[in-house]
């Protein structure tokens, strides 16, 4: 089964300088940043995989990452390189 990769610079291309220095320097944007990572992972191992998973737990997942994504959009908006 073919999963697209939701990784943030896959998502933002165009900030991947911007993550990069506040994934260094801001200790809020790194921890959202990890939990995005890895919820990003864990979804996409599931769906790769093909793993039997409840319907309404992938989507909360999804939902939880789509929430975390928008958090780090704002402090990537609000970046001043």
């Amino acid at each position: 089964m073919h999963v697209e990769h939701h990784d943030l610079v896959t998502e933002f291309p165009e900030y991947s300088a911007a993550i990069q220095a506040l994934r260094q320097s801001d200790l809020h944007f790194a921890k959202l940043f990890d939990q995005y990572d890895g919820l990003t992972n864990e979804i996409e191992t599931l769906e790769r995989d093909d793993l039997p998973v409840n319907d309404t737990l992938i989507e909360e997942m999804k939902k939880q990452r789509l929430a975390l994504k928008d958090d780090l959009y704002r402090a990537l908006l609000a970046y001043k390189a």
